[in-house]
């Protein structure tokens, strides 16, 4: 979108970036391509997800569609929130140039749950 967008980290998110401090040694990016100075593609995210097994059924993109998804479900968050999560802009001219909120402190909660989920989500297959 080449615009901002700030994302609020949940502790399992930061734990992962921790996790990752030796790749801080030679690149920028958290996640680097094979080039250190490139992040990773989500193309080589949806190939990994091929790899796996998981081709025609997941993508990369559809993980923000089971985000939004289960988000709205949930009923715990505003959908201008989760939109803005998204970072998708939105479609009333009007709206969109008055409606400058964040939503910040939503969308720090909105994190938490979302990693929470994921990880009773992991633990259910586990079991």
């Amino acid at each position: 979108m080449r615009r901002e967008h700030r994302v609020p980290l949940s502790r399992q998110a930061i734990s992962i970036i921790r996790s990752m401090e030796d790749v801080a040694a030679y690149s920028e990016y958290v996640f680097p391509s094979f080039n250190p100075k490139k992040p990773l593609s989500e193309n080589a995210v949806t190939g990994a997800l091929k790899r796996l097994g998981y081709a025609g059924v997941m993508t990369a993109h559809r993980f923000r569609t089971t985000a939004s998804s289960l988000l709205n479900e949930s009923n715990e968050f505003h959908p201008d929130a989760i939109e803005k999560a998204l970072a998708h802009e939105d479609n009333n001219a009007v709206r969109k140039a008055y409606n400058r909120t964040l939503y910040w402190d939503e969308r720090v909660r909105m994190m938490q749950w979302w990693s929470d989920k994921i990880d009773s989500l992991k633990q259910l297959s586990a079991d």
